[in-house]
Parts: structure tokens; C-alpha cells; sequence
């Protein structure tokens, strides 16, 4: 898994962050998304999914490694 985020998109809902907080944080001084691991763990692969598809603004997209 690759994350790529995109915070010219985002709303600084906090959805990544509730669902993933080990891959995901917000800037203080905006709220907007902050990416911490661009190929987390399979253990997070869920909670990533899971933020990217509840993210309002759609500024979290994920590559699935080809096996």
C-alpha cells in the first residue's frame, strides 16, 4: 500500500487521524492532513482504507501493491 494525500483538498475534518492516527496527523495551525507513513504496516492497511474512504474532501488516495 502507497497513501498519497493531497491538502490543498482537504477540510480538516480529523477522519484520518480518528481512524489511523499511527499514518495520519493534522497540522496545528490548520487542522489540514499530514501524512506520517507513506507505506504503513499491514496491520494499518484497514484504518487506511477506512480514512480514505470517509475522507469529506477525498484528499487521501491509496495504490494497493500489486502481489
Amino acid at each position: 500500500m502507497k497513501i498519497t494525500i493531497y491538502p490543498e483538498k482537504c477540510c480538516g475534518s480529523g477522519q484520518c487521524v480518528m481512524n489511523a492516527p499511527a499514518v495520519f496527523d493534522q497540522r496545528d495551525e490548520d487542522g489540514i492532513v499530514v501524512l506520517l507513513n507513506e507505506t504503513p504496516p499491514v496491520e494499518q492497511h484497514v484504518n487506511v482504507r477506512r480514512s480514505a474512504q470517509i475522507c469529506p474532501a477525498l484528499a487521501i488516495r491509496i495504490e494497493e501493491d500489486r502481489q
